[in-house]
């Protein structure tokens, strides 16, 4: 009997499993990001959207715009749809899936975290981590600085207040607002 191969730490961290952020795989796909989100962030400005972009994201939909500067982990795990806007000082971070519906909007400040971490102590010790996704519907509107946590999504045309913490998911056509963010009223 031959033994089941040993899934890649890449393979356990696109599963939502626990991984290693140091594995040497990780820790280059990181760098390449770095590179060229510094390419991406020194250009001169002259309102088109750089090739770069496209060698960076997963999917990078026609008429989207990301305005510098623009941080992430990998960049390869984030799916842009059609016309979003993402502002200012945007981060998204990607060792999950990030899909981000045609038409969104992101403030300046806006974080997508998917990274997450162990509960257990004696896990965390360990420099285990592990990364759930985030979705974000079409023609969500994010104010400036909201935040959405690993694992969260929000559905289409909603719109998430400035300074909001998404912890729990939004359902499609809301207002919701706060830390933590709550639904306000349906638009």
């Amino acid at each position: 009997m031959v033994p089941p191969m040993a899934r890649s730490e890449k393979e356990k961290m696109l599963a939502g499993e626990l991984y290693r952020a140091s594995d040497p795989e990780l820790v280059r796909e990181r760098e390449r990001c770095r590179s060229l989100l510094h390419a991406f962030n020194t250009r001169p400005s002259d309102g088109e959207l750089p090739p770069i972009l496209r060698e960076l994201l997963g999917r990078l939909g026609s008429g989207s715009f990301i305005q510098p500067p623009f941080a992430c982990d990998y960049g390869t795990n984030i799916s842009i749809g059609e016309g979003v806007f993402v502002n200012f000082n945007a981060v998204i971070l990607d060792p999950a899936p990030v899909t981000i519906g045609d038409g969104a909007m992101f403030g300046p400040g806006v974080q997508l975290l998917t990274a997450d971490h162990p509960r257990d102590p004696e896990t965390r010790r360990r420099l285990l981590e592990l990364a759930r996704p985030v979705s974000i519907g079409s023609n969500v509107w994010l104010g400036a600085a909201a935040i959405v946590l690993p694992g969260v999504s929000v559905g289409d045309d909603s719109i998430i207040g400035a300074g909001s913490v998404v912890t729990r998911d939004i359902p499609s056509g809301v207002l919701a607002v706060g830390n933590p963010c709550r639904v306000v009223r349906e638009l």
